[in-house]
């Protein structure tokens, strides 16, 4: 069969973006999800979408295809071109632009009836082999059109009559430009603004977290399930163990980290009986289903404990929590010490103590979440404490290996 770059199924373009981008570096030898042909399909599907951004390294295990891309150079994120890409028959691309030719051409609406009278008619009544459209097929197209808000339908009597959207104009093209780079399904806007011309001269981003717009479709389903106070099933599919499992829940709320810009989903899971968190980029498929009868109670769960959850991770009882506290110094001139750990809080308090010194706080779920953030402040800390007095030695062990690997005599066992 010959190679085309298009491709029906975008959970397809997902997965071959996460083997090239996400979790990349494969060999074609590595590549095993298809065969060696389907490697190199898949590989040269992608170079025509983002041959400026891929790259290659040679190796023992042989030539790695990968995407390289500097976010920070970039100013429109050039993975929106996966959406971008759909495969259609001739029937099909045929038919969109002659239903919305017609659509376009009665401004006060037309039937189904009418538009495959006009279809036969007026459009291929100059073909001496003319494609056919049967009703059915001209009202699914018409119902999918709907569901993407290309048109919209009314009933007169017992009649639907279909109706073209009219395009808004009042769009600020800077408004435009940062909710496609910065915002959750940004690439709704990437698609709006290809129609107006907007660009993206005006911003740079230091922090520009690309490969979010890979779980759009999911995204975008689990936030309907939200506004809807649906019941949902996931597929859930584990790169590490190859384990996929159906889920049953309710999604509550999105959780995206500002650190590295990966995207949770807060449920409440059925079978566990507790709020779980689950990754976007693990989910595959999310099919929607009635509606939760317990959603407000359980959203108002999940919001008394955010009070003391630092990232994604709950407990099932509310009261177990563990008491993390931290004192570090800062000079006279470095008031951006302690207006960074107010920024940076959370659920956290902070407090001056006394000159040049200031104090964190929190009562959290999990202790281990904070860890990262705490090393961050390495060699300011002059005193620390946590609940889990393992996880509290742990962190003084590696606080003093590092102090003896960079300094030349041994540090103060009694420091923090």
């Amino acid at each position: 069969m010959a190679y085309t770059e298009l491709i029906k199924n975008f959970e397809r373009v997902r997965e071959y973006m996460r083997q090239f981008y996400l979790y990349g570096f494969k060999s074609r030898e590595e590549y095993g999800i298809k065969s060696a042909r389907s490697y190199d399909d898949d590989r040269r599907r992608i170079e025509t979408w983002l041959g400026e951004y891929m790259g290659f390294k040679s190796g023992a295990n042989g030539k790695n295809v990968f995407i390289s891309i500097d976010s920070r150079a970039v100013k429109s994120n050039p993975l929106f071109k996966a959406w971008k890409t759909c495969s259609f028959t001739d029937k099909d691309i045929t038919l969109h632009f002659i239903v919305l030719d017609i659509l376009k051409n009665h401004p006060s609406g037309i039937t189904t009836k009418d538009i495959c009278d006009v279809i036969e008619n007026d459009y291929m009544c100059c073909f001496d082999s003319p494609l056919s459209f049967d009703e059915s097929t001209v009202r699914k197209k018409l119902k999918e059109y709907e569901t993407q808000g290309i048109v919209t339908s009314r009933k007169d009597g017992k009649t639907v009559v279909y109706t073209i959207c009219k395009d808004s104009t009042k769009v600020d093209a800077d408004a435009l430009a940062f909710f496609s780079e910065s915002a959750p399904c940004g690439v709704i806007g990437s698609f709006i603004a290809d129609k107006k011309t907007a660009n993206n001269d005006n911003f740079a981003f230091k922090h520009h977290y690309i490969t979010q717009t890979m779980d759009s479709e999911i995204l975008a389903k689990l936030l309907c399930a939200i506004r809807d106070k649906r019941n949902v099933i996931t597929i859930n599919h584990s790169p590490r163990t190859e384990n996929t499992v159906s889920i049953k829940s309710v999604p509550l709320k999105i959780f995206i980290s500002t650190q590295n810009g990966r995207q949770y989903v807060m449920v409440y899971h059925y079978d566990f009986d507790r709020i779980m968190s689950y990754r976007l980029d693990y989910i595959t498929d999310v099919e929607l289903l009635d509606e939760c009868e317990n959603f407000d109670h359980y959203r108002n769960m999940l919001c008394r404990m955010e009070k003391h959850m630092w990232g994604v991770n709950a407990t099932r009882h509310e009261e177990q929590l563990y008491h993390v506290e931290f004192t570090v110094s800062f000079a006279e001139n470095e008031g951006f010490i302690y207006r960074r750990m107010m920024r940076e809080k959370r659920c956290g308090n902070v407090e001056l103590v006394g000159k040049g010194l200031c104090r964190f706080s929190a009562d959290v779920y999990n202790e281990q979440e904070l860890v990262p953030w705490i090393r961050t402040f390495a060699g300011r800390i002059v005193k620390i404490s946590f609940t889990d007095k393992e996880l509290e030695a742990s962190f003084k062990e590696d606080i003093h290996s590092m102090y003896q690997m960079y300094c030349e005599e041994g540090g103060d066992n009694d420091a923090v």
